[in-house]
């Protein structure tokens, strides 16, 4: 059971379907949702600062506005976290350019292409156990 997963998403749609999946789960208790990179960044960094509780999930889009899903990565990577967060990218970007880069970060087993799915839920969590 995941007690906070956290969904960064702008596009209506997509935080629809990714909310009906992670409820349909049953695996989350909690999701909190930001529309941009920064917004999420910063509400993250303060819980962070005041030891509160961080997501164990991070579902993170990269083409948003303000900040995107990199600069985000950019930002939240160079904070001191010692807890293990799993933090997948979620994208409807087919541009090879993105995977290479998703390696940079580790995460080139945590690219999956949109739009979420149930399967892409369970594979999700499995990656997680």
């Amino acid at each position: 059971m995941i007690d906070l997963a956290c969904l960064i998403e702008d596009d209506p749609i997509h935080v629809f379907l990714t909310e009906k999946f992670l409820g349909a789960s049953g695996k989350v208790k909690e999701l909190i949702r930001y529309a941009n990179g920064e917004e999420a960044y910063f509400a993250l960094r303060e819980k962070f600062e005041k030891k509160t509780p961080l997501p164990e999930l991070i579902l993170l889009d990269l083409n948003m506005p303000i900040w995107d899903g990199w600069q985000f990565l950019e930002e939240f990577t160079k904070l001191a976290i010692e807890k293990k967060i799993y933090i997948f990218i979620l994208t409807s970007s087919i541009d090879s350019q993105d995977e290479l880069k998703a390696q940079k970060y580790g995460m080139q087993d945590y690219f999956r292409i949109k739009p979420i799915t149930a399967n892409m839920v369970t594979e999700i969590f499995d990656m997680m156990d």
